[in-house]
C-alpha cells in the first residue's frame, strides 16, 4: 500500500526518522503502524492505480541500505 502525508501534515518514517515524501511511500499491505496512523488521520492511504510508479519510492535516497546478513562461513575466509 502507499501512505502519504494527509495535507499541511508532515509525518516521520518510524524506522529511517526521514520526513514522508510528499507523494508517498510504499509500505506492506496491512502494516500495523501504517494502519494506525491512518485511522488517526496523519496520512492517506493511496489505491495503486491512483499512483503512478515513477512519483512513488519504495525508500528514502538518502537513507544508506542495511547491510547484508553475514554468513560465519564467509567470515573466516
Amino acid at each position: 500500500m502507499i501512505v502519504k502525508p494527509a495535507p499541511g501534515l508532515k509525518v516521520r518514517h518510524p524506522d529511517t526518522k526521514q520526513f514522508l515524501p510528499p507523494e508517498g511511500l510504499t509500505v506492506p499491505d496491512g502494516d500495523i503502524f501504517w494502519t494506525r496512523v491512518a485511522n488517526d488521520g496523519d496520512v492517506e492511504i493511496v489505491e495503486e492505480g491512483e499512483a503512478t510508479d515513477q512519483s512513488m519510492q519504495s525508500a528514502p535516497k538518502d537513507q544508506p541500505a542495511l547491510p547484508a546478513p553475514v554468513d560465519e562461513e564467509d567470515d573466516k575466509q
